[in-house]
């Protein structure tokens, strides 16, 4: 239960209200996913089924304990350690997000914005990693497999490494466009990941 108020939480915070808060204040929507079918659009829809399988993975965990061995558990992994350490990294996972995208302020979107003009952020958590928002989703994907190690939460981490990494690079192709030789400058001071 613990787990999957927290998950609700996490979606709510990183993903709703920071959503909110930057319509409220710019008018414009976040969410730059598009419904088509280039690569772009294809990894938004794999980016919400993701989340949606996050939420029902925890949601067996958390309710229905008795269809949990369907989830093919991994039971050597099950101990009070690894999962303090899960619990420590969906923290830190949600600290790191959060300053992130409060230090993008009004340049923060989900997905690649190609129609309002925003600047190129290098200061803050954006100095250590080019891409600290999807270090801290990777990091909350690891945490939440030492919480409950099986093999859908397995498949998350697979999924959203190739998922992100797949984002990673469009976005870095469109922010070479955008503000090239700040851009260029920039990824060789600072690392893609850390």
């Amino acid at each position: 239960m613990l787990l999957f108020a927290y998950l609700v939480l996490y979606f709510l915070l990183v993903f709703v209200l920071r959503s909110l808060l930057l319509w409220k204040k710019t008018g414009i929507n976040p969410f730059t996913f598009n419904k088509t079918d280039d690569a772009h659009g294809f990894n938004g829809k794999v980016f919400t089924f993701i989340s949606f399988l996050e939420l029902i993975v925890v949601g067996i965990y958390a309710f229905k304990s008795e269809w949990y061995e369907y989830l093919l558990p991994f039971w050597y992994l099950e101990n009070s350690t690894l999962q303090k350490i899960g619990w420590a990294l969906l923290f830190l996972s949600l600290i790191v997000v959060w300053i992130s995208q409060s230090q993008m302020a009004n340049s923060w979107r989900i997905g690649i914005d190609e129609n309002n003009k925003t600047k190129l952020v290098t200061n803050g958590m954006f100095s250590i990693s080019r891409n600290p928002i999807f270090l801290g989703i990777m990091i909350a994907n690891i945490g939440l497999f030492l919480v409950i190690p099986n093999t859908f939460t397995l498949l998350i981490i697979s999924l959203s490494t190739i998922s992100i990494n797949t984002q990673i690079r469009l976005e870095e192709e469109f922010l070479k466009r955008e503000f090239e030789n700040n851009y260029l400058e920039y990824a060789k001071k600072v690392r893609r990941w850390i």
